[in-house]
């Protein structure tokens, strides 16, 4: 989302001027409600992913350090009723079935993430390496490939050693750097030989602004307006050093790829004839995507940060901008330092202009965009607050990045939609429906001559969500967080990715409507598999006659007992 088109009024109208002077794609078009019926070119790469902290469980086992949300999520009131990822889907412990698993759904590729205090417990190398971490990476790895599923392998998803943290300040520190790319050389090492995609850091603009700005997710550090640009900038600066690493030192043996998945989301002009609503949208994907593509395909923060920074900066009366600089030689250092670039998209939101007050005490992230972010009451959102089905808006996000970088080797690292019930269903029409239109729009940026090699579901498994625990789930496969043995089940989606998959794109009509119908009726199948597990806790026993109305049925029983207390008083 990010503009590389630089100084002037070039960048202020990139929507308009730069990006319409591709032939491929027409941006005063959109066509919300169109559907293409074609299939992917061929060896395109499909998969699923998750990440360590959310999936693995065995916190503390076989020599595992702290971790940064071991230590915040066990702080009362920072989860979603006080969940924690301590044992999470016990992915720990079910490699064989997790990838029996994806052996079923005929996945191309697993994405997941190396936990750096599970090979390095304290995050320093010269302290400790632990081999039994070692060997579960290796074990993963091995059956992934034994099963023809090559891995995707992110080295940074969030788990910072807490040593690092304390002893250093984590992402604030300079130090981090360095002890990152041990961490990562480490990797190549051992598990190079094999791995062949490498992903720096997942979303580190989560990382920045929701760990240092917001501290709504771990370390939990609210420096507003300061942490979250420091934190990117050591990011940035520790991404282009292992990518150096790999590039110098394994790339000659090893034959591999070194990229980072960043934050995707689109921004559309809430009026695409005012040029202020122009100027705003272009702002909401530079202070995302641009943050940290644009330094890695140009050199150097967008304009347009720098612009508004440091103008803030100035009017609030400080000396120098919030945001950092880069040398002239880290600029060149840090410039194309990406051989493939991950886009995370889930959603989309119309922007429109605001001027926020900039004076002394006034400073942070979001006010710094001079923007505002507003959703169609239209638009489905089945689960997480933030994150409505828009389909159209992908499509847009590809087709920027193809313009503004250069049209980049793109693999989609997530991508994906949410429920949060407290009622099990399996039967995720509402899923069905996401990803059939999602990827469409994905086969329709390919048409626009889109660089697409890959796309990524988000995710496998029902997993711990962040700051929202267990309230919220993105799995294709239902996992029973109350039962300890934490069995996985097939959602009606299941049935859905794998015909997807296997057709390489959605072949007709009818055929596409058919597998619609089919997964759903699937589901009903896998709901009574659930219900007939002896080890299903009493609040998930349901059946294919009882699951749609499992909440109705609650919500009666606690209208009688209403009724019973009323009675009773008079």
């Amino acid at each position: 989302m990010r503009s590389g088109c630089a100084l002037g009024v070039c960048h202020v109208l990139m929507l308009v001027l730069c990006v319409s002077a591709t032939e491929d794609f027409d941006w005063t078009k959109n066509d919300h409600g169109s559907f293409y019926y074609g299939t992917f070119p061929a060896g395109f790469s499909w998969g699923a992913g998750s990440s360590a902290y959310q999936t693995e469980g065995a916190w503390d086992k076989d020599g595992k350090g702290l971790s940064i949300w071991d230590v915040f999520s066990h702080k009362r009131g920072k989860i979603q009723q006080n969940d924690t990822g301590d044992s999470s889907c016990e992915g720990y412990y079910k490699v064989k079935d997790d990838v029996a698993l994806m052996r079923e759904l005929k996945l191309n590729h697993y994405r997941f993430s190396i936990s750096w205090p599970r090979l390095i417990p304290t995050g320093i190398k010269s302290d400790h390496i632990n081999e039994r971490g070692i060997q579960y990476y290796d074990d993963l790895i091995d059956h992934l490939l034994g099963s023809k599923i090559t891995p995707i392998v992110t080295l940074y998803h969030w788990d910072l050693p807490q040593v690092l943290q304390e002893r250093y300040g984590g992402w604030q520190n300079i130090s981090m750097v360095n002890h990152f790319n041990d961490f990562a050389n480490l990797c190549f090492e051992k598990f190079g030989n094999r791995v062949k995609y490498w992903i720096t850091f997942s979303n580190p603009w989560s990382v920045a602004v929701e760990g240092y700005e917001t501290g709504e997710h771990a370390p939990g550090l609210r420096t507003r307006g300061t942490g979250a640009y420091r934190a990117a900038h050591h990011i940035i600066k520790a991404h282009a050093k292992v990518w150096h690493t790999y590039d110098t030192q394994w790339r000659p043996k090893q034959n591999g790829l070194v990229g980072i998945s960043l934050t995707g989301d689109w921004g559309e002009p809430v009026d695409i004839s005012n040029q202020k609503d122009i100027e705003a949208a272009e702002r909401y994907v530079q202070f995302s995507l641009g943050w940290f593509a644009t330094p890695v395909f140009h050199g150097d923060y967008p304009q347009v940060m720098k612009d508004f920074i440091g103008r803030k900066s100035v009017q609030q009366g400080l000396g120098a901008s919030r945001l950092p600089t880069f040398s002239p030689q880290e600029k060149s250092y840090i410039k194309g330092t990406c051989d493939f670039l991950g886009i995370s998209h889930f959603t989309t939101r119309y922007i429109t202009q605001k001027n926020n007050p900039s004076g002394r005490g006034t400073s942070n992230f979001f006010m710094d965009r001079d923007l505002a972010e507003l959703v169609d009451p239209q638009w489905p959102d089945p689960g997480s607050e933030w994150l409505y089905s828009v389909p159209w808006g992908f499509r847009r996000m590809l087709n920027f990045v193809k313009t503004q970088y250069g049209n980049p080797m793109i693999y989609v690292t997530e991508n994906g939609v949410s429920e949060k019930m407290q009622c099990t269903e399996l039967c995720d029409d509402w899923r069905i429906r996401y990803f059939k239109d999602y990827i469409n729009e994905m086969l329709k940026a390919l048409r626009d001559g889109v660089n697409l090699k890959g796309y990524t579901a988000w995710s496998l498994l029902d997993k711990f969500e962040w700051d929202e625990g267990f309230s919220e789930r993105f799995g294709l496969y239902y996992v029973d967080f109350r039962n300890k043995n934490k069995p996985r089940y097939p959602k009606a989606s299941v049935q859905f990715y794998k015909r997807v998959i296997s057709a390489n794109g959605f072949p007709n009509q009818r055929e596409v409507e058919n597998w619609r119908r089919k997964a759903v009726e699937t589901c009903s199948s896998s709901n009574q598999l659930l219900a007939a597990d002896p080890l299903t806790s009493h609040m998930e026993m349901v059946t294919e006659i009882v699951v749609p109305t499992v909440c109705t049925l609650s919500i009666l029983l606690s209208a009688i007992f209403l009724m019973f207390l009323l009675q009773r008083r008079n």
